[in-house]
Order: structure tokens, then sequence, then C-alpha cells
């Protein structure tokens, strides 16, 4: 499976809410580099885990919608803004914020990437 097919499937309807998919596609050794409006955030695996699983607390439905993917080898870039639906108003669609991250793809699976998002 190529490098931008594993990140677009890391993007897909809901998966970010499904902390077994988000497990199956991470890489043992990912890290992640996130400066958020909050600051710098270096996350492993387990804490990437442990987001998807807090985020599916939270919301009922996640949507990203991707305005450029772009991809070099192994080496995949990604710009998007983050939709969700929360468990009180489940038919109204939330902008959460818009991000950018540049993906690194080893042995199939999301091995380091770095992200930056605003709200």
């Amino acid at each position: 499976m190529g490098a931008k097919t594993i990140v677009q499937n890391f993007y897909k309807s809901d998966v970010l809410l499904e902390s077994d998919k988000v497990n199956a596609l991470l890489h043992p050794d990912v890290v992640l580099e996130w400066h958020s409006t909050k600051g710098f955030l270096k996350l492993n695996k387990n804490q990437i885990i442990e987001l998807s699983q807090e985020l599916s607390k939270a919301y009922v439905r996640s949507k990203t919608r991707i305005s450029h993917i772009l991809s070099d080898g192994n080496m995949v870039t990604v710009r998007y803004s983050h939709y969700v639906k929360t468990i009180e108003n489940p038919r109204e669609e939330m902008l959460l914020a818009h991000f950018m991250v540049i993906w690194e793809v080893k042995d199939d699976k999301l091995y380091r990437g770095y992200q930056m998002s605003q709200l």
C-alpha cells in the first residue's frame, strides 16, 4: 500500500474516534510533533491512542475535509479541516481546527508526524 493511501486511511471519517483503527495505522515507534494553539506536544503511540479515546468520549462523528494532499516517496503532506459532531448536539457539525501535517511512512505505518493546528 502506498504512503498516500495509508495517510488517507488515517483521515477517513470516524477513524480518529476508533482507537483500534488508529493503533493499526501507527508504527510502534511513531512520534507526532504537534504545534497547537495550546503549545508544543510530542506524542508517542500510546499518547496518540489515548487522544483518540478522549475524542471518542466527546464526539459522535469525526470528519476531515482534505484540501491538499501531496506525496513524495514515503513523505505525505496533508492540509485539512477537522469537523466533529458532539454528543450533546449530534445534528450540528462543528469545526474543531485547521491542520497541516507532514507524515513519514515506514513499514506501511505512520512513523513521524510534524503537525501544526489553528482554531
